[in-house]
């Protein structure tokens, strides 16, 4: 794949299915001259679901296809048949994908592992005239649609999973070092900015231990502010446990190896202070072709002072790079795992405008029906087994004014009251 494909954000809409509407229908058998209801219920919305591909390394899918909608449950159908359940769909992602809520910013779930995550849940079906029969009312001639499945905008994030990142200026020789202590081929030449999407490759050290080397495009001074490639570097060294600061102190282009280590640390600490906090291990690179033994010497004493080890090398002829790797190995045996990104998302009440009037109506048998697209869309997002949404439902529908609507029409305490797939007797 070409450098300039690499897509690490994408922003996508997603909608679950809708339930599928219950069905009013009467059992009719011959002999049986007064069949009671039997309609059975809508099948529930299918799911949007999240999976893990191990074969995909980018965002690319998500640049042309933007909405993803599952399928909507059936219908139900006489004879008790419930409609048919709508199938998930499965939006496949890289390994590592933050996905954020677009408007918030905050994480829904880190792809890092090997689960599949529910994105977006489908609505479930409604209710068949089969569940809304009692003593006194006996051909209940109403059945329930389906609620509405969950609808959100999320950005997805591809932040790599590498144990070790090098970091460092452009052209300070990062991608010929990846390449020469592992397989990977990055694109190698002797200008600024080469490398224009990360590249991973495999350190093997021995038989028995391994990392996996992170080549990331080369920072400059406002990089935490997006400057160049600004943040698509510095996103993909979040997750990284140890840095390996590439600097150049062969002087060839009259830089100041102090100054270049001292500005990408504090583009670090600009863009996150517990990354720039990281353990790093300096690796002086270019002693081949040194023009003066002093920039080495004056870099040598400063990252002591900081607590850094040094290690010289050249990445082109080979020299050091072993003991480097060998160093960077063992500075991963005490260093914690790979970061896997906590959710930091709070599900909250969805935006309802309740301004719409509701449709009430009193049917045959004495039992009040309430209807309305906003109720619907309340009630999905309403887990009535717990107690605290229940009760957040319930102030919301006095908020409404719907219990006044009632009492208006004149209903009585121990009237029945229809919501959907909800009924219960009317108390004030």
């Amino acid at each position: 794949m070409a450098n300039n494909q690499f897509i690490d954000t994408a922003r996508i809409t997603v909608r679950a299915g809708d339930g599928g509407g219950g069905a009013v229908a009467f059992h009719r058998e011959k002999y049986v001259a007064a069949g009671g209801p039997d309609g059975g219920d809508g099948g529930r919305g299918g799911d949007i679901v999240l999976r893990v591909d191990p074969h995909m390394s980018t965002l690319m899918d998500f640049r042309y296809k933007r909405k993803y909608a599952a399928e909507n449950g059936k219908e139900g159908q006489g004879k008790r048949c419930s409609g048919k359940d709508g199938d998930d769909l499965v939006i496949r992602v890289p390994k590592g994908t933050v996905v954020r809520d677009l408007e918030t910013r905050e994480i829904i779930c880190d792809m890092s592992g090997e689960e599949d995550f529910v994105l977006a849940r489908g609505g479930n079906g409604g209710w068949g005239n089969q569940h809304f029969a009692t003593p006194t009312r006996q051909c209940p001639r109403f059945a329930k649609a389906g609620l509405p499945g969950q609808a959100r905008e999320v950005l997805l994030e591809l932040k790599l999973l590498a144990d070790v990142g090098l970091v460092g200026f452009p052209n300070v020789g990062k991608s010929t070092l990846l390449s020469v202590v592992t397989r990977a081929q990055p694109k190698i030449a002797n200008y600024h900015f080469t490398t224009l999407s990360p590249n991973l490759g495999v350190v093997a050290v021995d038989e028995n231990t391994s990392f996996v080397l992170a080549d990331i495009p080369g920072i400059i001074e406002g990089a935490a502010d997006g400057a160049g490639l600004g943040h698509d570097f510095l996103r993909h060294v979040d997750r990284c446990r140890l840095l390996i600061h590439v600097v150049d102190v062969s002087g060839s282009e009259g830089r100041d190896p102090v100054a270049d280590f001292d500005a990408i640390c504090e583009e670090l600490q600009r863009w996150s202070p517990e990354l720039a906090s990281r353990r790093m291990i300096v690796a002086a690179n270019k002693v081949d072709i040194m023009e003066d033994p002093e920039l080495l010497a004056k870099l040598r004493a400063h990252v002591k002072a900081k607590g850094c080890p040094l290690f010289e090398l050249s990445a082109a002829t080979h020299q050091g790079t072993k003991e480097l790797m060998f160093a960077a190995a063992q500075e991963l045996s005490g260093l914690p795992p790979v970061i896997v990104y906590e959710p930091t998302y709070v599900e909250r009440p969805p935006e309802v405008d309740t301004s719409e009037a509701l449709d009430i109506q009193r049917d045959e048998d004495g039992v009040w029906l309430v209807d309305g697209p906003w109720l619907r869309q309340l009630m999905a997002n309403v887990n009535f087994g717990d107690y605290e949404s229940r009760n957040w439902f319930e102030r919301r529908l006095r908020d409404a004014g719907v219990y006044q609507q009632l009492e208006d029409r004149g209903i009585q305490d121990g009237d029945v009251v229809c919501l959907y797939n909800l009924e219960f007797e009317y108390q004030r």
